[in-house]
């Protein structure tokens, strides 16, 4: 059969269960474009490039599946760069196409060419530059596996214009393999099967012998797959939980053991159990500096098993007593297996254990509070309090808590609802981590409500978050998404604010707006709906109508700027050490 480049590019997405992709069309893939449209794939025009590839990242966040977004050569490749850069930090899987010129014009700066190629290759997990449209034939499948497998991550695939046009002949399309291996021998530096009798005897012999356990989970463990099976662990071995910023969802927040975040703005009880304790299990997690603070006294008398699909990760920043390179899903059956038969044996420790889960415990319920960093005499809007009360709003308003996902830009209000959103559900959380970008949350939505039509999307934001990338506003309108934007007005980069005030004496440098634009006017402008929560006690009634034809609706809220997100650890201090009032 005969092909061109752009019809290999569009069958394959296709036999990859690819149904919707984000993008902007541009000279050097208008080949591409004019091929999608003949296909069965959903395109969605974005405005900006960026919010194309948080798009796809919320379609993958939210689902585990490989997304897909496309854009043009030069500034349209770079555009992206930064949602690439974003998805390789908390290992996201999607697959960026971008056009570039004409191969007999590389390197003579021809109209809109970069080296997108050599722009990607250090914030992607693999970057390709396809010459001939039949190695398309294996380079796109040899994508979705690479985005997938192993630890997930970006992988970029720069197709020049006359590649897309290009007509090859071959005699078959590829078989397409399940993009998820499930044989760990496989995976690169995966612990050999031979080693792995002795390895999980060790853990449990540290598991058996341990007072004052941790569980200590990230985003390796944010999986529906991971969840069931931490589940049936926690059901035999009782002990407290923490997580990563990326690790939440994956054990219910209502759960008696969960304790919260650790970290620079993680909970009194994570940091005092990560502090205090004997044992820490560390499952899918890599110890970023803002969750460990320093070093030293990040778990400072604590024997370490080490849980994580990269080998790159174990041993980098602490040293692991007992390490294991392979996913959450295949090591935590074997442990619970291991408790379950050595039932005897770990009822000596029982005792201790239980003393211990109590201990922290009553160290949450005497630290944790909704009024916590509250200014005395504030009469606006409480953010912790708001936020914890989103789920019972959309229940009033008839829309199930559990048909909830939420995303966040980056700021105070990503720390607040980190704090105090209860999150019940895997892959419900959906936050940039490592990167911390502002202007995620709104594209993300876009792309979590297009992956899940079945749910309601609720984006929280700041007026200083929103701005990055507003103009996907008309995105959202265009789509008519199930989309509830909130955002917190307090006329500051909030985060910043707050740094400025405890760490360089309220000297507040470029962190104040002395001009803020009518937010609820420009959604209105989108033609979005709006309500004014400071002015409408019954704003949820709006905001999550579900027999509303037009679906999304922009909330704002005014908050104080004097809100400070509590606890909160000074760079060079412990984590046991962090401002808590």
């Amino acid at each position: 059969m005969k092909k061109t480049g752009s019809e290999i590019i569009t069958t394959l997405l296709e036999m990859h269960g690819v149904t919707t992709v984000a993008g902007i069309p541009g000279g050097s893939i208008l080949p591409l474009y004019d091929e999608l449209n003949r296909s069965n794939i959903k395109h969605v025009l974005v405005r900006h490039e960026q919010a194309a590839g948080f798009i796809a990242q919320g379609m993958a966040r939210s689902t585990g599946s490989v997304a897909v977004c496309m854009a043009t050569s030069g500034p349209g490749a770079m555009n992206l760069l930064t949602a690439i850069a974003d998805a390789r930090c908390d290992s996201v899987p999607i697959i960026a196409i971008t056009g570039q010129v004409n191969t007999t014009l590389l390197g003579t700066d021809a109209f809109q060419e970069a080296d997108t190629f050599g722009l990607s290759f250090s914030i992607t997990k693999h970057s390709v530059m396809v010459k001939d449209a039949k190695d398309l034939l294996t380079v796109i499948p040899e994508a979705f596996k690479i985005a997938k497998n192993g630890r997930p991550g970006p992988v970029l695939i720069d197709v020049p214009r006359n590649v897309q046009m290009q007509e090859v002949e071959f005699d078959a399309w590829p078989e397409i393999e399940d993009v998820k291996i499930k044989d760990n021998a496989n995976v690169r530096f995966h612990t050999p099967a031979s080693e792995y009798a002795s390895k999980m005897e060790a853990i449990s012999n540290l598991m058996k012998d341990s007072k004052k356990p941790v569980l200590f989970l990230g985003g390796g463990c944010n999986s529906v797959e991971a969840a069931k099976e931490l589940d049936k662990f926690l059901k035999l071995y009782k002990v407290p939980v923490t997580v990563s910023l990326m690790g939440i969802g994956s054990v219910p927040e209502s759960s008696d053991l969960w304790t919260g975040m650790v970290g620079m703005h993680g909970s009194y009880a994570a940091n005092y159990a990560m502090y205090n304790s004997d044992l820490v299990i560390a499952a899918g997690v890599r110890f970023d500096d803002r969750a460990t603070g320093v070093v030293s006294k990040f778990c400072p008398n604590a024997k370490l098993v080490h849980i994580d699909i990269d080998a790159a990760e174990v041993d980098k920043i602490i040293d692991s007593d007992v390490s294991v390179v392979a996913d959450v899903e295949s090591v935590f059956p074997i442990l619970t297996t291991l408790v379950s038969e050595k039932k005897a044996d770990f009822e000596a420790g029982n005792a201790d254990r239980k003393n211990w889960l109590s201990e922290v415990s009553k160290v949450k319920a005497d630290t944790d509070s909704i009024t916590q960093g509250r200014p005395a005499g504030e009469n606006k809007a409480n953010p912790r309090e708001f936020i914890s009360a989103i789920p019972e709003m959309a229940e009033k308003a008839g829309i199930k808590a559990d048909d909830l996902i939420v995303t966040t830009d980056v700021g105070q209000h990503q720390m607040f609802a980190a704090q105090y959103y209860p999150v019940e559900k895997a892959r419900t959380f959906l936050t940039s981590g490592s990167l911390g970008t502002m202007g995620f949350g709104l594209p993300a939505a876009l792309g979590a409500a297009l992956a899940n039509p079945d749910k309601r999307i609720v984006c929280f934001s700041g007026d200083g978050s929103i701005m990055m990338n507003i103009q996907e506003m008309a995105t959202l309108a265009e789509q008519n998404l199930a989309v509830t934007v909130i955002i917190f007005v307090n006329g500051t980069l909030g985060m910043v604010y707050q740094q400025q005030k405890y760490l360089f004496d309220k000297n507040y440098s470029a962190s104040v707006f002395h001009k803020n634009p009518d937010i609820l006017k420009i959604a209105e402008g989108f033609g979005i709906e709006t309500v004014n929560a400071d002015t409408d006690k019954e704003w949820y009634m709006k905001a999550f109508d579900a027999n509303r034809a037009n679906k999304p609706c922009v909330v704002t809220v005014t908050v104080g700027c004097e809100e400070d997100v509590l606890p909160f650890v000074p760079g060079g201090k412990a984590n046991i050490d962090a401002i808590r009032n």
